[in-house]
């Protein structure tokens, strides 16, 4: 069976969840792990996808770890959009920025 690895970084501005796992995620930059598997018996060269993973590294008194965290294609475009929506909010909210001085 063959099989490929892909790694790509998505980038949260804003703290999020994860509906898999409990506790809020710091914002920042993420990798996104993405496992595929080539379809045999096809004239061309074709993959599916078998696993998504977030690397998650540790805090506090887990610092230095990291975790590989199984993650839901849905779920993960799902609080990228939540994160995107909440940037676009603050940007048109009706806070103003004063210059002090």
């Amino acid at each position: 069976m063959d099989m490929r690895s892909t790694r790509s970084t998505v980038t949260f501005s804003h703290p999020f969840n994860l509906p898999e796992y409990p506790g809020e995620l710091p914002a920042g930059d993420y990798e996104v792990l993405v496992e595929e598997e080539l379809i045999q018996g096809l004239s061309f060269e074709a993959y599916r996808r078998t696993a998504t993973y977030l690397e998650v590294r540790g805090r506090g008194s887990h610092a230095g770890r990291t975790e590989l965290r199984a993650i839901s294609d849905s779920a993960l475009n799902e609080a990228l959009n939540q994160d995107l929506t909440t940037s676009k909010t603050n940007i048109h909210s009706d806070a103003v920025l004063t210059r002090q001085g």
